[in-house]
């Protein structure tokens, strides 16, 4: 399988290959006699960044905030309700029949549940097959059936399996197995962009390695570029290039990895890092616990939706902008975007009270080599204890 250029060179040119520019999801809320429209949950509400060729996009938030509705959006397995999404410059909302089937060959997901992802009554070729069957032309062979089983064998072992387990079925594997056979699935295809909706939230702490290095590895081996969502910081931290942080429906940072974890500039992103575990024991964190719950998507805050829960407009005397005036999705720095009206005004001791020194997991090329251990001393056997005389 050859690879066309390596993910690395697209980051430092900065290609965009996805662009999201004012995109909203509303889901209508029906009711009376007639059914009639009532009013609408906006789970995405005017959301715009880019994804740039080969790198990892990461994007975290509390559940509920939109993350996973985003992602489906984007590859059109949930309707849009407004704005553009842009394939290489190609508005994909506007795609239709034969345009819309190229888009979803160059565009895949893994799912969050590896288990209720796969179909239990259908053997391991044919789950990978499917897609494969369903986007066969002349040009690619993949309506024959040896095509196909060659193609998914190949991919089972790119993932870490073996190719004879293409006849089993689903429940003959473990947690981790499944999910490796999800991202086969979604390799299948070829595609360029991957949106990896949790992919190791399900997966024992030990798994979550092995299928994170996996998927570092397939970006740069199949030069891929991933939107990855997960909750757990620290995972973000790892595997992202640059990082997007979702509140109720709308973006409210985006920076790229190094300084959003060194320098958040948006109250609710400090509130998240504070909860993350320092790895150094000796240092005592500071803890951000935010008031009250995340209000209903359906009837959201006026002004700042973060408002109600701010930390930082409790201590600026509760300015009125907050609640009457949305704040901008603006740039403060090189590449960092912030939706904060006062983010300048964030007490820097305090981040640097509350921010881990370290993420809690570090790269393999971070760990310095270990030292050899000492030559261990050889000891010389005791001699032989003297014969004893009978009493």
């Amino acid at each position: 399988m050859t690879v066309s250029m390596n993910a690395e060179t697209h980051v430092a040119h900065g290609e965009p290959l996805i662009e999201i520019a004012n995109l909203k999801t509303y889901y209508p809320i029906y009711g009376g006699f007639l059914r009639r429209v009532q009013g609408s949950v906006r789970a995405v509400d005017d959301v715009s960044f880019d994804i740039r060729r080969g790198e990892v996009f990461g994007l975290v938030g509390e559940s509920g905030c939109g993350k996973t509705t985003l992602g489906r959006t984007v590859l059109r397995l949930e309707t849009a309700s407004g704005g553009e999404i842009r394939l290489d410059g190609r508005n994909t909302l506007a795609f239709k029949g034969k345009d819309l089937a190229r888009m979803r060959r160059r565009m895949q997901i893994i799912f969050q549940d590896p288990v209720g992802s796969l179909n239990p009554r259908m053997p391991i070729s044919d789950i990978i097959g499917e897609g494969m069957l369903a986007q066969a032309d002349a040009e690619n062979g993949w309506g024959k059936r040896p095509v196909r089983d060659k193609r998914t064998g190949d991919y089972l072992e790119t993932v870490g399996l073996r190719r004879e387990y293409a006849r089993r079925f689903p429940h003959e594997f473990s947690g981790g197995q499944r999910q490796r056979i999800g991202i086969a699935r979604a390799l299948a295809l070829s595609p360029e962009f991957i949106f990896a909706d949790e992919a190791v939230s399900a997966l024992d702490v030990s798994v979550q390695s092995q299928i994170l290095n996996l998927l570092v590895d397939l970006r740069e081996e199949f030069d891929l570029t991933y939107l990855f969502v997960a909750h757990n910081l620290s995972v973000v931290q790892y595997i992202s290039d640059r990082v997007g942080v979702m509140y109720l429906g709308k973006m409210t940072e985006v920076a790229d990895v190094q300084t959003l974890y060194a320098n958040p500039r948006h109250p609710y992103t400090i509130a998240l890092l504070s909860a993350v575990p320092d790895p150094d024991p000796r240092r005592r964190k500071e803890r951000l616990v935010l008031k009250g719950d995340v209000p209903s998507p359906t009837a959201p805050p006026s002004g700042c939706r973060f408002h109600t829960r701010c930390w930082l407009r409790e201590r600026l005397g509760n300015p009125e902008r907050c609640t009457t005036e949305d704040p901008e999705f603006r740039v403060i720095g090189s590449g960092h975007q912030v939706a904060c009206h006062f983010a300048e005004d964030v007490p820097q001791p305090l981040v640097e009270a509350t921010v881990p020194t370290a993420g809690a997991i570090v790269p393999p090329s971070a760990v310095p080599p270990s030292a050899p251990p000492p030559p261990m001393a050889v000891v010389p056997p005791a001699p032989p204890a003297a014969p004893q005389s009978p009493a």
